[in-house]
Order: structure tokens, then sequence, then C-alpha cells
């Protein structure tokens, strides 16, 4: 009998949960002359983002490209400072969706970079919308890193004062390696933020679990999800074989014919709907 292991933490973390709710009133609620935008995808999953396009809610790119007397939803990663002011000066209604643990993230990075006095090193993605969000409460210079190695390739000052931060979907295992390295080179006086999410530590964590246990793991969510990709490469840091997808009809059943413990969980962002429905399609691979 082949055991399917599913996450408790699988599925829309908190501040997932509350930016659809905000965008689910504006859309039930809102006038009916008063377009919905949301200033880029409100939350990294294609299949949430066409639900609310076949509703009429309108992704936009940028401020300026925004309706006259639109609602403008701000995602739930947060957008940079500067664009935040352009949507007040367009005079548009702005509903801040913005996770309250990204909210956390940059408003410590603005109190203890406010002054200018200390240089912010990152632990992210730099392409990340989050990312660019949070380097804009930053009061001096700022570099982003994606690995403990980039770390090393960097030209510092030891003579200069920097504070470490996180992107909150972050791996707690690699920022804790990174938080030795600088403190080692720079010393242990460098002030380290605990930026990293509580909910994304536990879901990484119990992954680990799961697939410290499992002979497969499948992870479920969009793939240009941050938090999603992070899951997948816990697993597959254990050698767990890892399968991501983002809906049920990408398994075969190719992929689990050893297998007798199949390991399930998603990224933050992934609909509840969605991970019953790949439960259910690994669970018929073995109905036999």
């Amino acid at each position: 009998m082949v055991q399917v292991i599913r996450a408790e933490t699988a599925g829309f973390c908190m501040g997932v949960d509350l930016a659809l709710r905000k965008l689910e009133r504006l859309v039930q609620n809102g006038p009916a002359a008063a377009p919905v935008c949301t200033l880029g995808p409100i939350i990294h999953n294609p299949q949430v983002l066409k639900h609310y396009a076949d509703l009429g809610v309108q992704e936009i790119a940028e401020p300026e490209e925004l309706p006259r007397k639109s609602s403008a939803v701000i995602r739930a990663h947060g957008i940079p400072r500067d664009v935040q002011d352009k949507l007040a000066k367009r005079g548009v209604h702005i509903v801040d969706a913005t996770c309250p643990k990204v909210k956390k993230a940059q408003m410590l990075i603005h109190d203890r970079t406010a002054k200018g006095e200390r240089s912010l090193i990152l632990f992210g993605e730099p392409e990340h919308p989050e990312v660019a969000g949070l380097l804009s409460y930053a009061g001096g210079e700022a570099t982003v890193i994606e690995a403990v190695d980039h770390f090393e390739r960097l030209s510092l000052d030891p003579e200069e004062d920097y504070v470490l931060a996180a992107q909150t979907t972050q791996d707690r295992t690699e920022y804790n390696r990174l938080i030795s390295r600088v403190q080692e080179v720079l010393g242990s006086e460098v002030p380290v933020l605990d930026t990293i999410c509580d909910t994304t530590r536990e879901r990484q964590r119990e992954a680990a679990d799961i697939a410290a246990c499992a002979d497969a793991m499948v992870v479920v969510g969009g793939y240009n999800s941050g938090n999603t990709r992070r899951l997948v490469q816990v697993v597959r840091s254990l050698g767990t074989p890892c399968h991501h997808v983002e809906q049920a009809h990408e398994l075969a059943p190719e992929g689990f014919a050893a297998a007798q413990a199949i390991g399930l969980t998603a990224g933050a962002s992934t609909p509840k709907e969605i991970i019953d429905a790949v439960e259910a399609r690994l669970h018929s691979f073995f109905d036999d």
C-alpha cells in the first residue's frame, strides 16, 4: 500500500490569504464603474491570477498605466516606496495587500539603515518583486546576494558598518550559514535582522522531515514562486527525488513506480483545490 504523506503546512499562508481576501472584497463590493487593478501579480500562482483576470481584475505593470479612478491593490510581495508615492499622486484608491511579514521586514530595514550609517547586505533573489521593495527601504548602500558563495566575491570595506537581512521566503539553513560567514569576516557586531517568515521556516522544516522518510516528493506551486522553489531546494538537498508541478495533470505514474511513501507539500500561494487534485492523482496511480 503506497502512502501519501501530505504536509499540514501546504497551501496558502496568512499573507496570501489576507491579500486575496482584500482583492475578493474589492471585486465583490467595489463600484462597478471603477476598474480593479493589481500592480504586478498579487501572488505568484498562474491559476489564481487567471481566476481573477476572468472576473475583470487587470494586472498593471507600471503606475502610469493605471486607469483614472481605478482601485490599485498592492500585491502581497509589497512594492518600492517610490512606486507607492506615484500611486498616491495619481489619485487612485490604494488597497495595501502587502503581507504583514514583508511589511515588518521593510520597517526593520528602514529602522536600522535610515540614517545611512549602515549598508545593507540582503540575502535574496535580485529580480524578485519583494526584494525590490525591501531595497527601497534601505537608507544607504545595499547589496543583494543569492548564496553564501556570492558573499565571498564581494569587495567589502572592513571599516564600513553593515546590517544583514533576508527576503522573507529564504532558506533558514542557508541564512544561518551566511550569518556565520558574515560575522566571521566583518565581526560579530554586525546586526542580523530576523526577517525570514516563521511560516516559511515551518513549511521548510516540515518538507525536510517528510522528505527524510519518503521515496519521492511532490512540491506544488507556481514555477515563478520563490518560496515554492525554495521547498524544492530543501527536498533535493536531502537527496530525495522531487517533482515540482503547478497542476495535477503534469504528474506521470512512471515517476513513482518504485515508491512506497510519497511526500506532498505546496508553496504559500497554492490553492487547496489544486493540492487536493494532486493528492487524488497520486492515489490514482496505485488504485489497482
